[in-house]
């Protein structure tokens, strides 16, 4: 199975900051999978009581910028995982970025936006387009509507929304050239201090509508292609994170 996604997500095309495909090996049968956006405690444990062979995750374990050592909470995480015997299988960028599968493809999808191209390091920020203009209000209460989260927005809410650009979860360092881009609104998960003058500066909206919002999707339509491909049992983990 992990080479088979490794294939379906072009794993190898990208430069990550984490391993992708299988970070903890469990039990080599697999009939149940678990799903959840991040490898915590909480998510470890659920997938563990819900009897669950693998979990599947987009935020995994050994990032660059993390310490090394295997210790404290990152001890207690890998140490539930191995005692249970389940296998953990992390996918970053390449579940970011794939066309149908993907997170940004997905959340396009809910928001009602047509892709138009791709723009940023690796192709990860989408562009679109809506079939029909709307304000920057509507088009907010359509994201709150879409997430069950209300975003933070920066903007002038009677602003007419055409065209979006967009990228899932800490991309807000993206807002600079999407900007150039000629956009209406730039949505990503989180905000930074800065995007609030450069929202401001050049009139073009700035949504930031949640790290763990708007990457639960992806993760999530990966597991069910799999439990169709492969004819396993699939649960889905909301673990509550506000960020």
């Amino acid at each position: 199975m992990e080479n088979y996604i490794g294939q379906l997500l072009a794993v190898d095309r990208f430069r990550d900051y984490c391993p992708n495909g299988l970070q903890v090996e469990g039990r080599d049968s697999v009939r149940k999978i678990a799903t959840a956006v991040t490898a915590s405690q909480a998510a470890v444990d659920a997938a563990i009581a819900a009897e669950a062979d693998t979990l599947l995750v987009h935020h995994g374990y050994f990032w660059k910028s993390e310490a090394a050592p295997i210790r404290g909470t990152k001890k207690a995480r890998i140490a539930a995982l191995l005692a249970a015997d389940v296998n953990l299988l992390a996918y970053h960028l390449p579940l970011d970025a794939h066309a149908e599968l993907g997170n940004n493809a997905r959340l396009g999808a809910l928001l009602g936006l047509n892709a138009t191209g791709r723009f940023g390091e690796q192709d990860l920020g989408w562009l679109g387009e809506l079939a029909e203009p709307c304000t920057l209000a509507d088009f907010a209460d359509r994201t709150r509507t879409a997430l069950d989260r209300a975003p933070l927005v920066i903007g002038d809410t009677a602003r007419p929304v055409r065209r979006v650009a967009w990228c899932t979860g800490g991309a807000q360092g993206y807002f600079h050239q999407a900007v150039e881009l000629g956009i209406d609104a730039f949505v990503t998960g989180e905000a930074s201090e800065f995007v609030t003058h450069l929202a401001r500066e050049t009139g073009v909206a700035f949504i930031a509508a949640g790290h763990h919002a708007t990457e639960r999707y992806g993760v999530r339509a990966l597991g069910e292609h799999l439990a169709g491909q492969f004819g396993l049992e699939l649960i889905h983990l909301d673990i509550e994170n506000p960020v």
